[in-house]
């Protein structure tokens, strides 16, 4: 029963930077629908595995915004890494009020298990991302499992800082562009939303063995009407010693241009830890 719901059907494949580009969908038992993910096979891949690099996008994205906006074919395949970019939240339930709001619902699934959701039966992204997602793609694709890093736009930015810092040693490194979070998922109890906060999960985090990348917008609209507040990340970062570079980038803003310029540097911040 499990392989059986591990299988994926391919929806397309092509060919670029002497890699291939890869969209699979498969039943996923956490989300309780079908999802559909990304992945770019470097050239590397045909002869050996490689390590896999993880991409979480932000609100209203898919996993056709990474793939198809960023730019990003050349530095992977150059850098030999797999790059798996999953959908960002479960569809298909078609609930009422579920597309209510863009920040809210299909398409801003905040990557949190959640504990009071008003449209959906089964909401699990967290657990999607972190256990279903690798299982599937470890038995699937030519990826070194303990090879693996994540990084994240926006929404995903959120995700990829949780993922990392609730599972000390998974990840080899992370990077961001312009992180925001949210706890509309998470109820009115604010002591079950420490459990999702980065913020407060760096206080807690141990070790000091994850290095983070995090480039941010100057001009972000978001970041002007303090939606994404990182002072308060960094400071938390900066207190416990743990390394983490800042990068305010004049005159960007919160959008797949900001991304495809800084994309290369983000490759380099992994191949430096994944390919060691």
């Amino acid at each position: 029963y499990f392989w059986r719901r591990m299988a994926l059907t391919q929806i397309s494949s092509n060919k670029c930077f002497g890699g291939l580009q890869k969209v699979s969908e498969h039943d996923s038992v956490q989300l309780n629908c079908k999802m559909k993910f990304a992945v770019y096979l470097p050239p590397k891949a045909e002869t050996e595995k490689c390590p896999a690099l993880y991409w979480l996008s932000g609100l209203t994205c898919t996993e056709q915004n990474f793939i198809s906006k960023s730019s990003y074919h050349q530095a992977a395949s150059e850098h030999g890494l797999v790059v798996i970019a999953p959908d960002t939240s479960p569809r298909g339930y078609n609930s009422k009020g579920e597309d209510e709001s863009w920040d809210f619902g299909t398409g801003a699934g905040f990557y949190v298990d959640t504990t009071e959701d008003p449209w959906k039966t089964s909401y699990r992204m967290y657990s999607y991302v972190v256990e279903e997602l690798p299982q599937l793609i470890n038995a699937n694709f030519p990826v070194e499992p303990q090879r693996m890093s994540v990084f994240s736009h926006s929404m995903g930015d959120h995700g990829a800082l949780i993922c990392a810092l609730k599972n000390p040693g998974k990840y080899k490194s992370v990077s961001a562009f312009a992180p925001v979070s949210f706890s509309g998922y998470l109820g009115t109890d604010q002591s079950k939303w420490k459990a999702y906060d980065a913020t407060r999960l760096v206080k807690s985090y141990p070790g000091s063995q994850l290095d983070i990348l995090i480039d941010q917008g100057k001009d972000d609209q978001f970041l002007s009407d303090g939606q994404l507040l990182p002072d308060n990340f960094i400071a938390a970062w900066t207190e416990k010693k743990i390394p983490i570079v800042f990068q305010l980038q004049e005159g960007y803003d919160h959008s797949y241009y900001f991304i495809a310029i800084f994309i290369t540097d983000h490759f380099r911040h992994h191949a430096k830890y994944l390919n060691a």
